[in-house]
């Protein structure tokens, strides 16, 4: 089963939260009261996707968090990625190697990579509008 992580899905979640928003920041503490998300999870989620300037942060007293881009420029690709890493369906997708102990004798290597550029076009061209 080909599945996003429980990680990931709780970053889209978050990510709408802001949308559902009329504040410029929000905490952790507050993302977790809008997700019903324990504020760990929420704050874990935040670090990663400020990483990957997804989410800007902001320090002090009224600081917080905010959206780095418009809703309609964040795809959900965008944030598999900055949660999960690459997005690949097997080990061994686009060429990489030393990835199984079968590779030189495989006869369907190389024949997932369209089934990854499908998925990965599919992650792309859906946002965080879409989902919000």
């Amino acid at each position: 089963m080909i599945k996003v992580s429980r990680l990931a899905d709780y970053a889209v979640v978050v990510l709408v939260a802001f949308t559902k928003s009329d504040d410029a920041l929000l905490s952790a503490a507050a993302l977790a009261d809008k997700t019903s998300l324990p504020e760990p999870t929420v704050a874990k989620v935040l670090k990663l996707l400020a990483k990957e300037n997804i989410v800007r942060s902001v320090r002090g007293a009224g600081g917080g968090y905010s959206l780095e881009s418009d809703i309609e420029q964040i795809s959900i690709g965008r944030i598999v990625k900055a949660v999960d890493g690459p997005i690949a369906v097997t080990s061994c997708v686009d060429g990489n190697t030393g990835a199984c102990d079968y590779e030189g004798c495989c006869a369907v290597k190389g024949r997932w990579n369209p089934v990854n550029a499908a998925l990965h076009s599919a992650l792309e061209n859906v946002t965080l509008a879409d989902m919000a």
